[in-house]
């Protein structure tokens, strides 16, 4: 009962922050208004900038933001205890997280759609889109090159989520193609496609595609140039052709896989079977860094990511059709985030403990389940392991409402992948329009072509991902410094938010940026300078070098901030005579 109880009350919190510090920051803070002009209507090109109603680009920013963030981080986040790791969940998503994404969206809908690089050298000045276009571009470049590989490795993992994941494609082509060229009822092209998609999921169960090694290429290498072939071509088509729509089919995937795993819990719930079996303060993990400043770069999304900057600033601001939408798209999606993540820590606090079969195939139950995959923070880092927690106690879970544990797992698999796939294609997009400014703004204009720009993007990313050999997993050794960069980012996106409002408005309104800057820089930093010492210990000099590089340019970019707001006003002297 505690499990349903801990849900619910959660649900209820997101719910009225929503109406009523979401609507308190569209209507008092950002002053949203209906006449606003938007980038899609006033830059409207067919390929990047479209309107979009409030309830399709939802679904495209949702699925994009989330990517396996929100199943992951909580997944092994939960090893310092369920109880932290909520509380960071809960009020990190209202109070930061939801702010960042949501001012990040609406600061770019002001500034004619551009990334936060652009945004920064006009609020700041010109020096700092330097600085940021580096750190942006490094965190995408990982993001680009450790997906692809992410969705090999769950392909492996999973090989009934193979045939639907690129059934999707096809279908999502077919949507876009409905609603956009043939004026289709939005409603009933969304039942048929998901109701098309998940009977391709059960499929999935009859036809799994285990691909084999090539020669000396490894399944996840040959997996990797596939996927990046893909992204490639979704990254040049308009936006609302591939992108879009197939965001949107995943996100209704998302809301029927998340009502499932409601319903689980409240049956499960009821009959007694489910119970809250992790500790809710673990001082018993063995080989985890400490709590303070880790748990709050390990749990990223679902809490506050700064990769949700980009996608604010990329994508979704060149598709908003009115300002007021900014408040459902930004500040929404990421409670709805936040929503996920709660029910990840339900699956693997609770979920995990009505059966989980060892290695040795000795079936465990309650705290026994818990403790054995939860041993050591080794263990319970890996990918697989993070995502084998979910999988195995929303399977359990959903066993409650009738649901066999093969398609429950099927469910769950499809699920992870197809959104681990959404954060792949958007992000190479997003990497193509932080190069094509890049390059404008260096008066290489001839580069700013769409297909060469993305060329750039992808294949700087092959680059990284067969660094160290043909298995496509060279990104996976700078993983290491990727959550407290990505946080450091999210400090650096509420830092020019915090500059913005305070230049824009009278008052304390900035400080509702600026507080949660403050907090997340503080604790950030301090991340990746203990990460800087592990590294130069480990003699790791690759990871020290460039980790080390992105503090000093965060740190450069901070300064910077704060000199512009500090600085004296310029007076100008008077004409002779006046």
């Amino acid at each position: 009962m505690e499990a349903i109880i801990l849900m619910l009350i959660t649900f209820l919190g997101y719910i009225v922050a929503y109406h009523t510090y979401g609507r308190f920051l569209s209507r008092k803070i950002f002053r949203l208004t209906p006449t606003g002009k938007v980038p899609s209507q006033e830059q409207e090109d067919g390929v990047d900038f479209i309107p979009t109603k409030k309830g399709i680009i939802f679904g495209h920013h949702y699925t994009s933001i989330a990517g396996t963030g929100p199943i992951v981080g909580p997944a092994i986040g939960i090893i310092w205890g369920w109880v932290p790791a909520l509380i960071w969940i809960f009020l990190g998503s209202i109070f930061m997280g939801a702010v960042h994404d949501f001012g990040s969206l609406v600061i770019s809908l002001r500034n004619r759609g551009e990334s936060i690089s652009e945004v920064a050298a006009k609020y700041i000045n010109p020096r700092v889109r330097y600085i940021s276009f580096l750190v942006i571009f490094i965190e995408l470049l990982i993001v680009i090159a450790v997906f692809g590989v992410i969705i090999a490795i769950i392909f492996k993992m999973f090989p009934q989520s193979v045939f639907p994941i690129w059934c999707e494609i096809p279908i999502a082509l077919a949507l876009g193609w409905f609603i956009y060229s043939r004026r289709a009822n939005v409603i009933i092209s969304t039942i048929l496609a998901v109701t098309i998609m998940y009977f391709t999921v059960v499929l999935g169960h009859f036809l799994p595609l285990d691909l084999p090694d090539l020669g000396t290429i490894p399944a996840t290498g040959i997996w990797t140039i596939i996927l990046l072939l893909y992204a490639y071509i979704a990254s040049t088509l308009p936006v609302n052709r591939l992108l879009q729509p197939r965001d949107y089919i995943n996100a209704w995937q998302l809301f029927f896989a998340m009502s499932l795993l409601i319903l689980g819990v409240l049956f499960s719930g009821f009959n007694g079977s489910l119970e809250i079996v992790a500790p809710a303060y673990n001082k018993a993990h063995t080989g985890a860094p400490p709590i303070w400043p880790f748990l709050f770069i390990t749990i990223a999304c679902g809490a506050c990511s700064g990769f949700h900057a980009l996608v604010s600033s990329g994508t979704t601001s060149k598709q908003i059709s009115a300002e007021p939408d900014a408040q459902f798209v930004g500040y929404g999606s990421m409670l709805m985030e936040a929503a996920l993540a709660t029910l990840v820590i339900v699956a693997v606090a609770a979920g995990i403990g009505l059966a989980y079969q060892t290695a040795d195939g000795a079936i465990l139950k309650g705290t026994a389940a818990w403790s054995r995959h939860y041993a050591t923070w080794s263990a319970s880092q890996g990918l697989a392991s993070k995502i084998n927690a979910v999988v195995i106690g929303s399977a359990n879970m959903l066993q409650s409402i009738l649901i066999p544990k093969f398609l429950g797992i099927i469910i769950i698999g499809v699920f992870v992948a197809s959104f681990a796939g959404t954060t792949l294609d958007t992000a190479t997009r997003i990497q193509r329009y932080v190069i094509t400014e890049l390059f404008r703004d260096i008066k290489l204009t001839k580069l700013t072509n769409r297909f060469i720009t993305t060329a750039f993007a992808v294949g700087t990313a092959a680059a990284l991902a067969f660094a160290t050999g043909a298995n496509g997993m060279g990104a996976l050794t700078l993983w290491p410094m990727f959550g407290a960069v990505n946080q450091l980012l999210a400090a650096l996106a509420l830092l020019i938010l915090s500059i913005y409002l305070k230049k824009k408005h009278n008052g304390y309104a900035y400080l509702t940026a600026a507080i949660p800057c403050i907090v997340l820089l503080v604790i950030t930093v301090w991340a990746v300078i203990l990460n800087e010492i592990s590294f130069i210990g480990k003699h790791q000099i690759l990871l020290s070098v460039i980790n080390g590089s992105v503090l000093i340019l965060s740190l450069w970019m901070v300064g910077e901030g704060i000199f512009s707001i500090v600085k004296p006003a310029v007076k100008h002297k008077p004409a002779a005579g006046i």
